[in-house]
């Protein structure tokens, strides 16, 4: 059997309807607004953003299922959502948008063998390590983790024995980098690769979401960051997800360089709109490539097939499922 094709970053979503811990909170007019554009993007009703028995955890992992069986991708990679916490781990009550317990997303796994866990757990948790522990013995290989957004110094020492039993355990660490306007940043700082260095140092397989690239205008840009890292950790891989938005598509040139094109790992962040708008306007993107995919239903597909006519090679969509491997 050949190596599977995967998006490698994918969120999962939920309101808690079916009893799994799930919650969101749309906090403010931009929530509100950017809510309700994500949910017509994977085409469900408005009416899941309504507080109280919705169902969105069941419509939107049935929603997503279809999708993957309908895309040309064999699985993809399903993150949990982790709280925000202070240094101590305590979490930082109303800070956060959105909240998906690993429970529920290995639970969901389970059941679905197109569905791969990445879950989410702030190593400043009292119980981190025992959190890890277990999410290993029910067979995950994979952490996620915002530290902007989550407030996770990943340099801090404190954590050494997290990113060393991570490391022992060959669980690779998905991070995000680069700016965020989806969720609430609460340390910006944390934006930069740099902030990766320990978990590297320790031995951990590192893929860096989104190239350290921009989200916003004002954002700075650590894509020469990451560069510049590349050649010290040969642990350090990156993600092309959100590339195929206005923004985020200006770091394609850099994710295209000969240094680091072999090291990019597929991922749509989904449910985040997928355009060929951005990458066409920079020149990345031929005008009937746009036309042909720009209005396929399916987002995974879409982002799939844009991925492709920008000229990511064929391992970049295998690359993940080889990097478990390894394990």
């Amino acid at each position: 059997m050949g190596l599977r094709k995967i998006d490698g970053h994918v969120h999962l979503l939920g309101d808690g309807s079916s009893g799994s811990g799930c919650w969101f909170n749309l906090k403010g007019p931009w929530s509100q607004i950017l809510a309700r554009i994500l949910i017509k993007e994977i085409g469900l009703p408005q009416s899941v953003l309504k507080k109280g028995g919705t169902n969105l955890d069941q419509l939107y992992a049935e929603r997503l299922l279809q999708q993957v069986r309908d895309s040309s991708l064999d699985a993809i990679l399903l993150l949990a959502q982790e709280v925000p916490r202070d240094s101590h781990g305590t979490e930082m009550v109303g800070v956060g948008a959105f909240y998906v317990p690993n429970d529920y997303l290995l639970d969901l796994c389970s059941k679905n063998s197109e569905f791969i866990p990445a879950v989410s757990i702030h190593p400043a948790r009292p119980d981190a390590l025992d959190e890890l522990e277990k999410c290993l013995q029910a067979g995950a290989r994979i952490m996620k983790c915002l530290p902007n957004c989550q407030n996770i110094d990943c340099n801090d020492k404190r954590f050494s024995p997290f990113w060393t039993r991570m490391a022992e355990a060959g669980m690779i660490l998905l991070a995000h980098t680069g700016g965020e306007m989806s969720l609430p940043v609460i340390n910006s700082h944390y934006a930069d690769p740099r902030t990766l260095t320990l978990p590297l140092e320790c031995g951990v397989t590192v893929i860096a979401a989104h190239c350290a690239g921009r989200s916003c205008f004002w954002d700075a840009d650590y894509t020469h960051r990451l560069l510049e890292m590349l050649p010290r950790y040969p642990n350090l891989y990156a993600d092309n997800s959100a590339f195929c938005s206005p923004i985020r598509s200006r770091s394609i040139s850099t994710a295209l360089k000969p240094e680091l094109a072999g090291r990019i790992i597929q991922g749509s962040d989904y449910p985040i709109p997928v355009s060929g708008f951005g990458p066409w306007l920079r020149g990345r993107l031929d005008w009937q490539d746009y036309r042909k995919w720009e209005n396929e239903s399916n987002v995974l597909e879409r982002d799939y097939q844009f991925k492709r006519a920008l000229g990511f090679p064929p391992d970049t969509f295998t690359l993940l499922d080889s990097l478990m491997s390894r394990r």
